[in-house]
């Protein structure tokens, strides 16, 4: 017996059968997508902003959300706003929103009203920096960080935060991208996202 449609065959056995017909490829990834500038140190202290910037946008990371971290940085300005590179950046990779970070150390920051914190009692500082002790009572540093809306000239959210100091500034600063990125997803939730 010859057969007369091999292409419909074909087709048959390519298709998985549902109750609706053929099978539609769901891979398509439809959560809400944030671009991740890489953060910005204006300290005096080296750190591994990637590394930062990696988990930032892996704490943005939701069932409702994908974030990227991206390859441009965030501005060197202490007004928080997107560059050129940033705004090329996330249309190319067809985000929503847009995170602007900043670590920066409040004491150089001349602008700053809010004056030095000072601790009554306790230990005093260890000239020591290898002194977990005398580390936990170094002086804190700023994050500064900003949601955008993509294409908006707006921040959706700017805010800074005091990170707590501890044992190490990687793990300070460390906790502090957790919370950066709780307070980012709270504000988003509070919009519907």
């Amino acid at each position: 017996m010859r057969l007369r449609y091999p292409v419909l065959l074909t087709g048959v056995i390519v298709c998985r059968f549902t109750p609706w017909g053929c099978a539609q490829d769901t891979s398509v990834d439809s959560r809400l997508k944030i671009c991740v500038a890489e953060i910005n140190n204006r300290t005096a202290t080296s750190l591994m902003t990637d590394r930062l910037t990696e988990r930032l946008a892996r704490n943005l990371t939701s069932k409702e959300r994908k974030a990227v971290a991206m390859q441009s940085r965030t501005t060197d300005r202490h007004d928080l706003r997107p560059t050129v590179e940033n705004s090329e950046e996330a249309k190319q990779l067809e985000c929503n929103y847009l995170v602007l970070t900043q670590v920066t150390d409040p004491r150089s920051n001349p602008t700053d009203l809010a004056g030095p914190q000072i601790a009554i009692g306790g230990r005093r500082p260890s000239p020591d920096s290898g002194d977990p002790v005398g580390a936990s009572v170094r002086d804190s540093l700023e994050i500064n960080f900003a949601l955008y809306r993509t294409g908006s000239p707006k921040p959706l959210l700017q805010t800074r935060l005091l990170d707590e100091p501890s044992s190490t500034i990687a793990l300070s600063l460390t906790q502090g991208m957790d919370r950066e990125a709780n307070r980012i997803g709270h504000e988003l939730k509070n919009m519907g996202h």
